[in-house]
Protein backbone atom coordinates (compact mmCIF):
# COMPACT_ATOMS: atom_id res chain seq x y z
CA UNK A 1 0.00 0.00 0.00
CA UNK A 2 1.50 3.61 -1.06
CA UNK A 3 1.35 5.45 2.07
CA UNK A 4 3.77 8.13 0.92
CA UNK A 5 2.38 11.27 -1.22
CA UNK A 6 5.47 10.84 -3.31
CA UNK A 7 5.47 7.47 -3.93
CA UNK A 8 1.63 8.35 -4.96
CA UNK A 9 2.63 10.81 -7.36
CA UNK A 10 5.50 9.08 -8.66
CA UNK A 11 3.20 5.95 -9.61
CA UNK A 12 0.40 8.22 -10.79
CA UNK A 13 2.45 10.37 -13.51
CA UNK A 14 3.77 7.03 -14.25
CA UNK A 15 1.09 5.01 -15.14
CA UNK A 16 -0.57 8.45 -16.84
CA UNK A 17 2.40 8.72 -18.70
CA UNK A 18 2.31 5.05 -19.75
CA UNK A 19 -1.34 5.22 -20.84
CA UNK A 20 -0.68 8.31 -22.82
CA UNK A 21 2.55 6.60 -24.66
CA UNK A 22 0.64 3.46 -24.88
CA UNK A 23 -1.58 5.05 -27.21
CA UNK A 24 0.07 7.48 -28.89
CA UNK A 25 2.48 4.19 -29.64
CA UNK A 26 -0.57 2.31 -31.52
CA UNK A 27 -1.84 5.22 -33.17
CA UNK A 28 1.76 5.88 -34.26
CA UNK A 29 2.39 2.30 -35.62
CA UNK A 30 -1.51 2.03 -37.10
CA UNK A 31 -1.00 5.65 -39.02
CA UNK A 32 2.90 4.11 -40.32
CA UNK A 33 1.27 0.50 -41.56
CA UNK A 34 -1.72 3.02 -42.93
CA UNK A 35 0.95 5.12 -44.95
CA UNK A 36 3.11 2.36 -45.95
CA UNK A 37 0.02 0.26 -47.19
CA UNK A 38 -1.00 3.32 -49.34
CA UNK A 39 2.50 3.85 -50.91
CA UNK A 40 2.64 -0.20 -51.92
CA UNK A 41 -0.72 0.37 -53.27
CA UNK A 42 -0.21 3.38 -55.69
CA UNK A 43 3.69 1.71 -56.12
CA UNK A 44 1.84 -1.85 -57.61
CA UNK A 45 -0.82 0.99 -59.39
CA UNK A 46 1.86 3.15 -61.40
CA UNK A 47 3.94 -0.99 -62.03
CA UNK A 48 0.24 -2.06 -63.71
CA UNK A 49 -0.13 0.66 -65.26
CA UNK A 50 3.60 0.60 -67.27
CA UNK A 51 2.69 -2.72 -68.68
CA UNK A 52 -0.64 -1.43 -69.56
CA UNK A 53 0.81 1.20 -71.53
CA UNK A 54 2.82 -1.25 -73.62
CA UNK A 55 -0.33 -3.47 -74.33
CA UNK A 56 -2.55 -0.63 -75.20
CA UNK A 57 0.48 0.04 -77.51
CA UNK A 58 0.42 -2.91 -79.16
CA UNK A 59 3.13 -4.82 -77.45
CA UNK A 60 2.73 -8.02 -76.75
CA UNK A 61 4.61 -11.63 -75.75
CA UNK A 62 8.24 -11.49 -75.37
CA UNK A 63 8.84 -7.94 -76.21
CA UNK A 64 7.22 -6.49 -72.87
CA UNK A 65 9.18 -4.62 -70.72
CA UNK A 66 8.22 -6.33 -67.29
CA UNK A 67 10.22 -4.45 -63.78
CA UNK A 68 12.18 -6.98 -61.78
CA UNK A 69 9.91 -9.65 -60.33
CA UNK A 70 11.76 -9.42 -56.81
CA UNK A 71 10.21 -5.88 -56.34
CA UNK A 72 7.25 -5.95 -58.82
CA UNK A 73 6.11 -9.80 -59.56
CA UNK A 74 3.75 -8.80 -62.91
CA UNK A 75 1.72 -11.60 -64.11
CA UNK A 76 -0.87 -10.76 -67.57
CA UNK A 77 -4.09 -12.93 -67.91
CA UNK A 78 -6.94 -12.86 -70.55
CA UNK A 79 -10.46 -12.53 -70.29
CA UNK A 80 -10.69 -16.89 -69.65
CA UNK A 81 -7.67 -16.16 -67.28
CA UNK A 82 -4.79 -17.43 -68.51
CA UNK A 83 -1.46 -16.17 -68.18
CA UNK A 84 -0.47 -14.42 -70.92
CA UNK A 85 2.62 -13.35 -69.97
CA UNK A 86 5.00 -13.30 -67.02
CA UNK A 87 8.40 -12.81 -65.38
CA UNK A 88 10.05 -16.16 -66.04
CA UNK A 89 11.41 -16.42 -62.64
CA UNK A 90 7.32 -15.75 -61.07
CA UNK A 91 6.89 -19.02 -60.15
CA UNK A 92 3.65 -18.28 -58.64
CA UNK A 93 1.29 -16.25 -56.84
CA UNK A 94 -1.48 -16.86 -54.52
CA UNK A 95 -0.25 -20.83 -54.57
CA UNK A 96 -1.45 -21.27 -58.27
CA UNK A 97 1.43 -21.64 -60.53
CA UNK A 98 2.19 -19.06 -63.07
CA UNK A 99 2.80 -20.94 -66.23
CA UNK A 100 0.89 -20.38 -69.94
CA UNK A 101 -1.62 -22.93 -69.76
CA UNK A 102 -2.50 -21.88 -66.03
CA UNK A 103 -5.74 -19.97 -65.19
CA UNK A 104 -5.47 -17.37 -62.65
CA UNK A 105 -8.42 -16.29 -60.67
CA UNK A 106 -9.44 -13.18 -61.18
CA UNK A 107 -7.74 -10.56 -58.20
CA UNK A 108 -9.29 -7.33 -56.88
CA UNK A 109 -10.83 -8.26 -53.56
CA UNK A 110 -11.21 -4.63 -52.32
CA UNK A 111 -13.13 -3.20 -54.75
CA UNK A 112 -15.06 -5.80 -55.46
CA UNK A 113 -15.83 -4.44 -59.19
CA UNK A 114 -17.83 -6.91 -62.03
CA UNK A 115 -15.47 -8.15 -64.10
CA UNK A 116 -18.13 -8.78 -66.65
CA UNK A 117 -20.12 -5.40 -66.61
CA UNK A 118 -19.79 -4.30 -70.44
CA UNK A 119 -19.47 -0.19 -68.65
CA UNK A 120 -15.78 -1.24 -66.96
CA UNK A 121 -14.33 -2.79 -70.17
CA UNK A 122 -11.78 0.03 -71.85
CA UNK A 123 -11.98 0.98 -75.45
CA UNK A 124 -10.06 -0.14 -78.27
CA UNK A 125 -6.04 0.67 -77.25
CA UNK A 126 -7.03 2.14 -73.73
CA UNK A 127 -6.52 0.98 -69.98
CA UNK A 128 -9.34 0.92 -67.50
CA UNK A 129 -9.60 3.58 -64.71
CA UNK A 130 -10.98 1.28 -62.25
CA UNK A 131 -8.23 -0.29 -60.15
CA UNK A 132 -8.65 -3.45 -57.71
CA UNK A 133 -6.12 -4.43 -55.37
CA UNK A 134 -5.58 -7.22 -53.54
CA UNK A 135 -3.21 -8.79 -51.12
CA UNK A 136 -1.39 -12.36 -52.14
CA UNK A 137 1.83 -14.12 -51.42
CA UNK A 138 4.13 -14.44 -54.52
CA UNK A 139 7.17 -17.28 -55.16
CA UNK A 140 9.43 -15.33 -56.91
CA UNK A 141 13.32 -16.93 -57.79
CA UNK A 142 12.17 -19.51 -55.02
CA UNK A 143 11.72 -16.71 -51.89
CA UNK A 144 8.15 -16.26 -50.76
CA UNK A 145 6.71 -13.32 -49.88
CA UNK A 146 3.69 -11.22 -49.73
CA UNK A 147 2.88 -8.17 -52.30
CA UNK A 148 0.07 -6.15 -52.68
CA UNK A 149 -1.73 -6.27 -55.90
CA UNK A 150 -2.87 -3.94 -58.49
CA UNK A 151 -5.41 -5.05 -60.83
CA UNK A 152 -6.61 -3.17 -64.08
CA UNK A 153 -7.76 -4.07 -67.38
CA UNK A 154 -6.26 -2.83 -70.51
CA UNK A 155 -7.51 -3.11 -74.17
CA UNK A 156 -5.18 -3.94 -77.44
CA UNK A 157 -5.42 -2.33 -80.17
CA UNK A 158 -6.74 -5.67 -81.79
CA UNK A 159 -9.50 -5.30 -79.10
CA UNK A 160 -8.61 -7.91 -76.62
CA UNK A 161 -9.13 -7.15 -73.05
CA UNK A 162 -6.68 -8.29 -71.02
CA UNK A 163 -5.94 -8.15 -67.41
CA UNK A 164 -2.63 -6.75 -65.51
CA UNK A 165 -1.60 -8.01 -61.62
CA UNK A 166 1.45 -5.66 -60.86
CA UNK A 167 2.55 -6.00 -57.30
CA UNK A 168 4.56 -4.47 -54.77
CA UNK A 169 6.29 -6.02 -51.58
CA UNK A 170 5.06 -5.37 -48.33
CA UNK A 171 8.13 -7.02 -46.66
CA UNK A 172 9.62 -3.15 -46.54
CA UNK A 173 6.60 -2.36 -44.77
CA UNK A 174 6.22 -5.18 -42.27
CA UNK A 175 9.90 -4.31 -41.59
CA UNK A 176 9.06 -0.71 -40.74
CA UNK A 177 6.50 -1.00 -38.62
CA UNK A 178 8.04 -4.06 -36.85
CA UNK A 179 11.22 -1.85 -35.99
CA UNK A 180 8.97 0.89 -34.81
CA UNK A 181 7.11 -0.97 -33.03
CA UNK A 182 10.38 -2.80 -31.52
CA UNK A 183 11.72 0.81 -30.72
CA UNK A 184 8.34 1.54 -28.69
CA UNK A 185 8.42 -1.36 -26.59
CA UNK A 186 12.23 -0.96 -25.85
CA UNK A 187 12.11 3.00 -25.57
CA UNK A 188 9.21 2.57 -23.19
CA UNK A 189 10.63 1.32 -20.15
CA UNK A 190 12.83 3.13 -20.52
CA UNK A 191 11.15 6.22 -20.36
CA UNK A 192 9.30 5.47 -17.77
CA UNK A 193 11.63 4.68 -15.93
CA UNK A 194 13.11 8.54 -16.54
CA UNK A 195 9.48 9.71 -15.21
CA UNK A 196 9.18 7.98 -11.92
CA UNK A 197 12.82 9.19 -11.76
CA UNK A 198 12.45 12.30 -12.47
CA UNK A 199 8.85 12.56 -10.40
CA UNK A 200 10.33 10.87 -7.53
CA UNK A 201 13.12 13.48 -7.10
CA UNK A 202 10.99 16.14 -8.12
CA UNK A 203 8.50 15.10 -5.29
CA UNK A 204 11.05 14.79 -2.88
CA UNK A 205 12.42 18.40 -3.70
CA UNK A 206 8.87 19.64 -3.70
CA UNK A 207 8.18 18.18 -0.70
CA UNK A 208 10.92 19.10 1.27
CA UNK A 209 9.74 21.92 3.24
CA UNK A 210 6.66 20.60 4.12
CA UNK A 211 8.85 17.56 5.38
CA UNK A 212 10.76 20.53 7.37
CA UNK A 213 7.71 22.46 8.51
CA UNK A 214 6.27 18.66 9.89
CA UNK A 215 9.55 18.11 12.21
CA UNK A 216 9.61 21.36 13.40
CA UNK A 217 5.72 21.53 14.02
CA UNK A 218 6.77 17.62 16.06
CA UNK A 219 9.78 19.63 18.03
CA UNK A 220 7.44 22.08 19.07
CA UNK A 221 4.68 20.20 20.12
CA UNK A 222 7.26 17.76 22.19
CA UNK A 223 8.61 20.29 23.53
CA UNK A 224 5.89 23.28 24.38
CA UNK A 225 7.79 25.82 23.34
CA UNK A 226 5.53 27.77 21.54
CA UNK A 227 8.72 30.78 20.47
CA UNK A 228 10.09 28.51 17.84
CA UNK A 229 8.70 28.71 14.19
CA UNK A 230 8.80 26.62 11.46
CA UNK A 231 11.62 27.39 8.37
CA UNK A 232 9.84 28.94 5.63
CA UNK A 233 11.02 28.45 2.24
CA UNK A 234 12.10 31.30 -0.26
CA UNK A 235 10.24 30.28 -3.25
CA UNK A 236 7.02 31.85 -3.75
CA UNK A 237 4.82 28.88 -3.69
CA UNK A 238 1.84 27.40 -1.92
CA UNK A 239 4.34 25.87 0.75
CA UNK A 240 5.57 29.11 1.56
CA UNK A 241 2.42 29.85 2.16
CA UNK A 242 1.47 27.19 4.43
CA UNK A 243 4.93 27.84 6.12
CA UNK A 244 3.64 31.54 6.62
CA UNK A 245 0.29 30.71 8.02
CA UNK A 246 1.75 27.96 10.63
CA UNK A 247 4.12 30.08 12.03
CA UNK A 248 1.15 32.99 12.12
CA UNK A 249 -0.74 30.51 14.05
CA UNK A 250 2.36 29.86 16.24
CA UNK A 251 2.79 33.51 16.97
CA UNK A 252 -1.40 33.79 17.63
CA UNK A 253 -1.32 30.39 20.22
CA UNK A 254 1.84 32.01 21.44
CA UNK A 255 0.20 35.02 22.37
CA UNK A 256 -3.46 33.16 23.41
CA UNK A 257 -0.82 30.88 25.87
CA UNK A 258 0.80 33.87 27.41
CA UNK A 259 -2.19 36.34 27.91
CA UNK A 260 -4.00 32.97 29.25
CA UNK A 261 -0.93 32.51 32.08
CA UNK A 262 -1.16 36.34 32.71
CA UNK A 263 -4.73 35.89 32.78
CA UNK A 264 -4.26 32.98 35.54
CA UNK A 265 -1.79 34.74 37.58
CA UNK A 266 -3.80 38.10 37.50
CA UNK A 267 -6.43 36.52 38.45
CA UNK A 268 -4.43 34.72 41.21
CA UNK A 269 -3.18 37.98 42.52
CA UNK A 270 -6.56 39.65 42.56
CA UNK A 271 -7.73 36.72 44.41
CA UNK A 272 -5.45 36.55 47.36
CA UNK A 273 -6.16 39.90 48.70
CA UNK A 274 -10.18 39.59 49.77
CA UNK A 275 -9.04 35.63 50.63
CA UNK A 276 -6.21 37.16 52.99
CA UNK A 277 -8.40 40.06 54.32
CA UNK A 278 -11.54 37.65 54.71
CA UNK A 279 -8.90 35.02 56.52
CA UNK A 280 -7.32 37.57 58.68
CA UNK A 281 -11.07 39.20 60.18
CA UNK A 282 -12.34 35.21 60.52
CA UNK A 283 -8.73 34.30 62.83
CA UNK A 284 -9.61 37.40 64.77
CA UNK A 285 -13.24 36.76 64.95
CA UNK A 286 -12.06 33.12 66.29
CA UNK A 287 -9.83 34.41 68.90
CA UNK A 288 -11.75 37.51 69.77
CA UNK A 289 -15.49 37.13 68.97
CA UNK A 290 -16.37 40.57 70.37
CA UNK A 291 -14.27 42.01 67.25
CA UNK A 292 -15.56 40.63 64.55
CA UNK A 293 -16.46 43.11 61.59
CA UNK A 294 -19.36 41.31 59.82
CA UNK A 295 -19.87 44.21 57.76
CA UNK A 296 -16.33 44.30 56.53
CA UNK A 297 -16.96 40.06 56.34
CA UNK A 298 -19.87 40.63 54.17
CA UNK A 299 -18.46 43.68 52.29
CA UNK A 300 -15.21 41.25 51.42
CA UNK A 301 -17.36 38.20 50.52
CA UNK A 302 -19.24 40.33 47.90
CA UNK A 303 -16.61 41.84 46.53
CA UNK A 304 -14.89 38.04 46.01
CA UNK A 305 -18.09 37.06 44.39
CA UNK A 306 -18.16 39.60 42.19
CA UNK A 307 -14.78 38.92 41.00
CA UNK A 308 -15.05 35.23 40.74
CA UNK A 309 -18.13 36.42 38.58
CA UNK A 310 -16.35 38.76 36.20
CA UNK A 311 -13.85 35.66 35.71
CA UNK A 312 -16.20 33.46 34.91
CA UNK A 313 -17.50 35.88 32.48
CA UNK A 314 -14.22 36.39 31.10
CA UNK A 315 -13.54 32.53 30.99
CA UNK A 316 -16.39 31.66 28.81
CA UNK A 317 -16.17 35.00 26.46
CA UNK A 318 -12.50 33.26 25.79
CA UNK A 319 -14.05 29.98 24.91
CA UNK A 320 -16.25 31.45 22.48
CA UNK A 321 -19.00 31.21 24.43
CA UNK A 322 -22.38 32.61 22.77
CA UNK A 323 -25.64 33.20 23.62
CA UNK A 324 -28.41 31.05 22.65
CA UNK A 325 -31.10 31.94 20.19
CA UNK A 326 -33.92 32.21 22.50
CA UNK A 327 -31.52 34.54 24.57
CA UNK A 328 -30.78 36.83 21.27
CA UNK A 329 -33.65 39.03 21.38
CA UNK A 330 -33.76 42.16 19.66
CA UNK A 331 -33.48 45.02 22.86
CA UNK A 332 -35.21 47.98 22.61
CA UNK A 333 -32.07 50.37 23.36
CA UNK A 334 -33.46 53.54 24.16
CA UNK A 335 -35.97 51.82 26.92
CA UNK A 336 -32.08 49.71 28.53
CA UNK A 337 -30.55 53.56 28.90
CA UNK A 338 -33.50 55.47 30.16
CA UNK A 339 -33.83 52.06 33.00
CA UNK A 340 -30.14 52.23 33.63
CA UNK A 341 -29.71 56.16 34.00
CA UNK A 342 -32.95 56.05 36.62
CA UNK A 343 -31.36 53.17 38.54
CA UNK A 344 -28.29 54.65 38.84
CA UNK A 345 -29.94 58.12 39.45
CA UNK A 346 -31.87 56.70 42.22
CA UNK A 347 -28.79 54.96 43.80
CA UNK A 348 -26.39 58.18 44.12
CA UNK A 349 -24.57 57.25 47.48
CA UNK A 350 -21.11 55.87 47.12
CA UNK A 351 -21.60 56.72 43.39
CA UNK A 352 -18.48 59.37 43.28
CA UNK A 353 -14.71 59.34 44.65
CA UNK A 354 -14.08 59.81 48.03
CA UNK A 355 -14.20 64.23 48.70
CA UNK A 356 -16.56 64.70 45.49
CA UNK A 357 -20.27 64.80 45.46
CA UNK A 358 -22.23 62.39 43.01
CA UNK A 359 -22.42 63.15 39.75
CA UNK A 360 -25.82 63.51 37.72
CA UNK A 361 -26.06 61.32 35.17
CA UNK A 362 -27.99 62.49 31.88
CA UNK A 363 -29.43 60.85 28.96
CA UNK A 364 -30.51 62.00 25.24
CA UNK A 365 -32.21 60.31 23.21
CA UNK A 366 -32.29 60.70 19.90
CA UNK A 367 -33.53 57.52 18.45
CA UNK A 368 -34.93 54.09 19.21
CA UNK A 369 -32.59 51.30 18.10
CA UNK A 370 -32.88 47.90 19.01
CA UNK A 371 -29.88 45.58 18.88
CA UNK A 372 -29.63 41.57 19.07
CA UNK A 373 -29.69 41.02 22.90
CA UNK A 374 -29.07 39.15 25.01
CA UNK A 375 -30.59 41.94 27.21
CA UNK A 376 -28.28 40.87 30.51
CA UNK A 377 -25.44 41.44 28.41
CA UNK A 378 -26.21 44.68 26.48
CA UNK A 379 -27.13 46.07 30.37
CA UNK A 380 -23.48 44.87 32.03
CA UNK A 381 -21.76 46.93 29.09
CA UNK A 382 -23.60 49.86 29.90
CA UNK A 383 -23.45 49.58 33.28
CA UNK A 384 -20.13 49.25 33.27
CA UNK A 385 -19.27 52.28 31.49
CA UNK A 386 -21.41 54.02 33.96
CA UNK A 387 -19.64 52.79 36.90
CA UNK A 388 -16.85 53.84 35.48
CA UNK A 389 -18.34 57.73 34.13
CA UNK A 390 -19.08 58.09 37.63
CA UNK A 391 -16.04 57.04 40.03
CA UNK A 392 -14.03 59.97 37.45
CA UNK A 393 -16.89 62.56 36.69
CA UNK A 394 -16.64 65.68 38.69
CA UNK A 395 -20.60 66.82 38.02
CA UNK A 396 -22.06 65.14 35.60
CA UNK A 397 -22.15 62.03 33.10
CA UNK A 398 -23.90 61.93 29.86
CA UNK A 399 -25.13 59.35 28.04
CA UNK A 400 -26.29 60.10 24.51
CA UNK A 401 -27.93 57.53 22.31
CA UNK A 402 -28.50 57.84 17.81
CA UNK A 403 -28.48 55.65 15.27
CA UNK A 404 -26.23 56.36 11.90
CA UNK A 405 -26.54 53.96 8.95
CA UNK A 406 -27.78 51.27 10.32
CA UNK A 407 -26.00 51.27 13.02
CA UNK A 408 -26.61 51.94 16.96
CA UNK A 409 -24.25 54.32 18.45
CA UNK A 410 -24.25 54.73 22.28
CA UNK A 411 -22.10 57.45 23.99
CA UNK A 412 -21.25 58.05 27.83
CA UNK A 413 -19.18 61.03 28.29
CA UNK A 414 -17.90 62.26 31.24
CA UNK A 415 -15.96 65.49 32.59
CA UNK A 416 -13.31 64.28 34.57
CA UNK A 417 -9.96 64.44 34.23
CA UNK A 418 -10.04 62.07 30.85
CA UNK A 419 -7.83 59.17 29.43
CA UNK A 420 -4.38 60.05 27.88
CA UNK A 421 -3.87 58.82 24.18
CA UNK A 422 -1.63 56.74 25.03
CA UNK A 423 -3.85 54.88 27.68
CA UNK A 424 -6.54 54.55 25.57
CA UNK A 425 -6.15 50.92 24.29
CA UNK A 426 -4.31 49.76 27.76
CA UNK A 427 -7.30 50.52 30.10
CA UNK A 428 -9.24 47.81 28.15
CA UNK A 429 -6.30 45.44 29.15
CA UNK A 430 -7.63 43.24 32.26
CA UNK A 431 -6.52 44.11 35.56
CA UNK A 432 -5.32 47.67 34.18
CA UNK A 433 -5.38 50.72 36.39
CA UNK A 434 -4.41 53.57 35.35
CA UNK A 435 -3.85 55.34 39.29
CA UNK A 436 -1.83 52.89 40.75
CA UNK A 437 -2.56 54.98 43.90
CA UNK A 438 -6.69 54.19 44.18
CA UNK A 439 -6.97 51.47 46.45
CA UNK A 440 -8.46 48.46 44.94
CA UNK A 441 -11.60 49.04 46.89
CA UNK A 442 -12.20 52.21 45.24
CA UNK A 443 -10.96 51.76 41.38
CA UNK A 444 -12.26 47.66 41.63
CA UNK A 445 -10.14 44.99 39.65
CA UNK A 446 -9.84 46.71 36.16
CA UNK A 447 -12.27 44.32 35.02
CA UNK A 448 -15.12 46.31 33.77
CA UNK A 449 -13.48 48.03 30.45
CA UNK A 450 -12.04 44.82 29.19
CA UNK A 451 -15.53 42.95 29.79
CA UNK A 452 -17.39 45.49 28.29
CA UNK A 453 -15.20 45.33 25.12
CA UNK A 454 -15.29 41.39 24.64
CA UNK A 455 -18.74 41.45 25.13
CA UNK A 456 -19.27 44.18 22.84
CA UNK A 457 -16.75 42.07 20.17
CA UNK A 458 -19.04 39.18 20.70
CA UNK A 459 -22.17 41.27 19.47
CA UNK A 460 -19.62 42.57 16.15
CA UNK A 461 -19.74 45.84 17.64
CA UNK A 462 -16.71 47.92 18.71
CA UNK A 463 -16.17 50.00 21.76
CA UNK A 464 -14.11 52.78 21.58
CA UNK A 465 -12.62 55.69 23.61
CA UNK A 466 -11.47 59.34 23.00
CA UNK A 467 -12.11 62.78 24.69
CA UNK A 468 -15.49 64.25 25.39
CA UNK A 469 -16.28 67.63 23.86
CA UNK A 470 -16.14 69.36 27.24
CA UNK A 471 -13.20 67.94 28.18
CA UNK A 472 -13.39 64.24 30.08
CA UNK A 473 -13.48 60.73 28.59
CA UNK A 474 -15.64 59.84 25.67
CA UNK A 475 -16.74 56.03 25.18
CA UNK A 476 -18.43 54.60 22.33
CA UNK A 477 -20.42 51.71 21.39
CA UNK A 478 -21.31 50.86 17.75
CA UNK A 479 -23.58 47.77 17.48
CA UNK A 480 -25.70 46.61 14.39
CA UNK A 481 -29.22 47.64 14.55
CA UNK A 482 -31.39 44.27 14.13
CA UNK A 483 -34.65 45.70 13.64
CA UNK A 484 -36.11 49.32 13.22
CA UNK A 485 -36.14 52.45 15.56
CA UNK A 486 -38.37 55.42 16.41
CA UNK A 487 -36.65 59.19 16.11
CA UNK A 488 -37.21 60.70 19.10
CA UNK A 489 -35.63 63.85 20.92
CA UNK A 490 -34.64 63.65 24.89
Amino acid sequence: MLRSVRARTTVGATAVVAGALIVAGLAVVLLLRADLAGRADLQSEVAAREVAAQLAAGVTGDRLDLPDPEEHPVLVVDASGRVRAADKDLRDVGGVPVRPSTRIPPGGDDHGGDDDDDDSRPGRGEISQDVDFSTATATVDGRTAEFRFASLRVSTPAGETLTVRAGASLATTREAVGTVARAMLVGLPVLLAVVAGVTWLVTRRALGPVEAIRAEMAAITASGDLTRRVPEPGSRDEVADLAVTTNATLAALEESVARQRGFVADASHELRSPIASLRTQLEVALAHPELLDLEGVVEDVVRLQHLAADLLLLARLDAGDRPAPAEARPVDLAALVEEEVARRSADRAGAAAPGRPAPVVEAVIEAAPRVAGPRGRVARVLGNLLDNARRHAESVVRVTLREENGTAVLSVADDGPGVPPADRERIFERFVRLDDARSRDEGGAGLGLAIARDLVRAQSGTLTVGGAPGGGALFEIRLPVSGGSDSRKG
